[in-house]
């Protein structure tokens, strides 16, 4: 994936075949710059960058089809938000409950926090923790400080950071972004060796307190499902810990002839579409394995020096 800028408009392109190119950051703009999408797609025409398809969703929670271009449905987890008490009995299990129970037994503590020094090396021992998490490799590893500091530095004026603290250790984190009256967990990630300590239910807590006292109306928490993983133990949490998934629109334009063929022989989409449920996740199986033997074996050959 690359950056192009257009006349002061960034845009994210992906693919090899067929470009796609879709606004940066546009999960979290507060002004709608699709209000009027025919401009911004006069404009990427007339200054003729390669992108064979051009793609937005509407806003989170704006469910209901407002154009006429070509449409697939997208989604979104979003968790609606009164009030931390309501969200505690009524919105969540025993078990979700019993989970946020034991991170505050085994000393954990979650606070907001600013974004300093600090934090960003609290980050970076997050992040640098190990090279491969669920079963692929972790993009966020081996950065270095700076490069993290600039990542995490986007959208301060409207964002916290909610810290999860065990003997004074950042063990986990999340950032949440405020766009209007909901908030978006734009990160949300804590050290594995530390999962006995349930420090990731311990923070979705505190957002949801953090949010009932901002009067948010909805906390999201990107998709509850991706593609067709609909067996996945990251949705079975979003939805143990109250979110649902609502059905957005994602419209996809074609700006050349390429794009209109791309577009109609579905080339827009991920390879996995095309494959069975059950050998994505069979393929996915091999996959996590390949990567847990080549860490095990780099770990290996780390000692042997």
């Amino acid at each position: 994936m690359s950056v192009i800028n257009i006349d002061g408009m960034s845009f994210f392109v992906s693919g090899r075949l067929i470009k796609i190119g879709a606004i940066k950051d546009e999960y979290w703009l507060e002004t709608d710059q699709l209000n009027e999408p025919e401009q911004v797609i006069e404009h990427i025409k007339k200054n003729r960058n390669k992108i064979d398809i051009f793609t937005f969703t509407q806003k989170p929670l704006d469910a209901e089809p407002r154009y006429s271009y070509y449409m697939e449905w997208d989604n979104v987890a979003a968790l609606p938000i009164e009030t931390f008490e309501h969200w505690w009995t009524k919105q969540v299990n025993d078990k979700t409950r019993n989970m946020t129970r034991k991170a505050q037994k085994k000393g954990v503590e979650v606070r907001i926090v600013p974004f300093d020094n600090t934090l960003v090396e609290g980050i970076a021992g997050i992040y640098n923790e190990t090279p491969v998490r669920q079963g692929r490799p972790f993009w966020h590893y081996g950065k270095d400080i700076e490069e993290i500091r600039k990542e995490n530095s986007t959208f301060l004026e409207r964002s916290d950071f909610l810290g999860a603290y065990c003997n004074e250790e950042l063990i986990g984190f999340i950032k949440l972004v405020y766009v209007g009256r909901v908030a978006g967990m734009m990160q949300i990630l804590s050290k594995i060796k530390d999962r006995d300590k349930a420090p990731n239910n311990a923070l979705v807590a505190k957002a949801v307190e953090v949010c009932a006292d901002k009067g948010i109306k909805y906390l999201t928490y990107a998709r509850f499902v991706y593609g067709k993983k609909e067996i996945d133990p990251l949705a079975e949490f979003k939805r143990h810990n109250g979110f649902q998934r609502i059905n957005i629109p994602k419209y996809y334009i074609p700006l050349t002839l390429k794009g209109t063929i791309g577009l109609r022989f579905r080339l827009h989409q991920d390879f996995d579409e095309f494959l069975p449920q059950n050998l994505i996740l069979y393929l996915r199986d091999i996959r996590a394995k390949w990567y847990k033997k080549k860490l095990e074996s780099t770990h290996a050959e780390l000692k042997r020096v």
